[in-house]
């Protein structure tokens, strides 16, 4: 008889989704993924079809899950999912998307309404709340732009949710969403405490259409006989509250302490750094983080996986030829040649806001720039160029954190689909002179969703955060080279003056 238990992850991404059953000795048992699409109907604005890209993902994903890997559905303790953070989204009674979700930090349509409610509230009171100036990441300016522009879908709504709050609901009928992401996405709209704030709540939207404030391990419902039928799982299987995709990773390498960190490259970037108290500064973020008594200082760039595939797509289609006729993957194609370049492409340097920017300059008007272009350079060139873009940005974040007093990086993990480009991973640790990590395990977060579903019950072994910490082993590392290291200081320098340089023309542009 097998005597094995299991418990299973998925994560919805911003264009894949990933799932995972692992057994109670944290090996995988089974994965499967699914593509969607993120479309972009007007400049600054960035959706998701929830029904179909986030429940529909988790559906196919679920059962895909069982099926391949032959568990009786009923060996599944415990389920988690984590998607992707910060987004808005009005559903109905019956928890049915009443428009597209709008997405997080990249999407910007809600400018006019952040300063709107910094009048209404003053930047110092602001500043109390968020540590700093309201960004395209906070969910409070989405609502009342849907208030504003869409009044007839803001009458009908029921609850604002973001999609990790989505899944679990379609999964358990129960409106939940965890603290670290509410608290810090839904600020000021809760209390301290994780009630929703009655003052605070009125010019954006009731108090009952907030989701009620748990850990992201609680249990937060089981399984519904209707979503039994569409996921594969077994009717009133325990189902965690779960949180969004960069917390969920954060916790897949062992972020439950201060001093480690995690770089996610994903479509964008976002850092986290476990810190022992909160941390405040304009250019960045913290939050209560998902472990209990851990706090942490973190950073979004709207640009890394969505650059290198705007790359692909437009300058080399060749590559993506030679994969769809059965040749080696596109990105492998694209590296030809870009490592025999210096550091500095020769004098190039990237600005790789091509999607506005979040941290540090939380500008949803700044955009992507080449300088020093000449015609020595060819397209190797720029894809080096952009590579070292994110390396200079990630950088730029790091020296605000250690800036701080109290704020050491111990640890260093790098996680997410750009970890698979081990030059990238070079090229990050020869800029930032840092020793770069990546796991052994490079699901991510829905590797991180399974273990907490298993600390979730308790399960032996899983009793805790820290617990998790013997389950994680290292893949590979990267160190710096200290002569690139030194090379790219002075290409740092200039990267870190061309925004300043050029912010008055970005602004112009985009008033044309």
């Amino acid at each position: 008889m097998n005597n094995k238990k299991y418990f299973m992850g998925i994560d919805t991404g911003t264009n894949s989704s990933k799932g995972v059953i692992i057994d109670q000795e944290c090996n995988i048992i089974a994965t499967a993924s699914a593509e969607h699409a993120m479309t972009n109907p007007k400049p600054g604005h960035y959706e998701h079809d929830a029904d179909e890209d986030w429940w529909g993902d988790f559906c196919r994903i679920s059962n895909k899950l069982i099926a391949d890997s032959g568990v009786d559905p009923h060996d599944i303790l415990a389920v988690g999912a984590s998607a992707l953070g910060a987004d808005c989204l009005p559903v109905d009674e019956e928890c049915r998307p009443l428009r597209k979700a709008i997405l997080y930090g990249i999407d910007s349509r809600a400018t006019k309404e952040m300063a709107d409610l910094t009048e209404l509230y003053g930047e110092e009171q602001i500043k109390k709340w968020y540590g700093r100036p309201l960004c395209s990441s906070d969910v409070m300016p989405k609502i009342l732009w849907i208030k504003n522009n869409e009044p007839e879908v803001y009458a009908r709504a029921h609850k604002f949710i973001t999609a990790s709050t989505f899944i679990t609901a379609k999964l358990t009928g129960e409106y939940v969403v965890d603290r670290f992401l509410g608290l810090a996405s839904f600020n000021p709209l809760y209390n301290s405490d994780g009630t929703p704030n009655p003052e605070l709540c009125k010019p954006i939207c009731r108090p009952d259409q907030l989701s009620a404030i748990k850990e992201a391990n609680d249990i937060a419902g089981t399984v519904t006989a209707k979503a039994a039928a569409e996921t594969g799982l077994a009717e009133g299987t325990p189902v965690i509250t779960g949180t969004d995709d960069s917390g969920a990773e954060a916790i897949s390498i062992g972020v439950v302490a201060p001093g480690k960190m995690m770089i996610q490259f994903g479509s964008s970037i976002y850092m986290i750094l476990g810190t022992k108290e909160l941390v405040d500064d304009d250019r960045l973020w913290r939050e209560e983080f998902i472990v209990p008594g851990l706090c942490d200082i973190s950073a979004g760039t709207n640009a890394a996986g969505s650059l290198t595939k705007w790359y692909r797509d437009n300058l080399f289609p060749d590559a993506l030829a030679i994969e769809k006729d059965g040749g080696p993957d596109a990105y492998q194609t694209m590296m030809e040649g870009v490592e025999q370049i210096a550091p500095g492409s020769d004098g190039l340097i990237t600005l790789p806001y091509f999607a506005g920017e979040r941290t540090p300059i939380n500008d949803p008007l700044a955009c992507g720039c080449l300088l020093g272009l000449t015609l020595a350079h060819t397209r190797a060139h720029l894809y080096r160029s952009a590579l070292e873009s994110v390396a200079y940005s990630v950088n730029q974040q790091i020296r605000i954190m250690e800036a701080h007093d109290n704020v050491d990086i111990d640890q260093i993990f790098a996680v997410g689909g750009g970890v698979q480009n081990p030059h990238w991973m070079q090229i990050v640790a020869d800029v930032t002179g840092k020793e770069i990590n990546t796991p052994l395990v490079t699901i991510g977060a829905s590797f991180g969703d399974a273990m907490m579903a298993a600390t979730a019950v308790k399960y032996p072994g899983f009793e805790d955060f820290a617990a998790l910490t013997k389950f994680i082993k290292p893949g590979c590392t990267f160190s710096p080279n200290p002569e690139a290291h030194e090379q790219y200081k002075a290409f740092q320098e200039v990267y870190d003056k061309l925004y300043p340089a050029t912010v008055e023309l970005m602004h112009a542009l985009a008033k044309q």
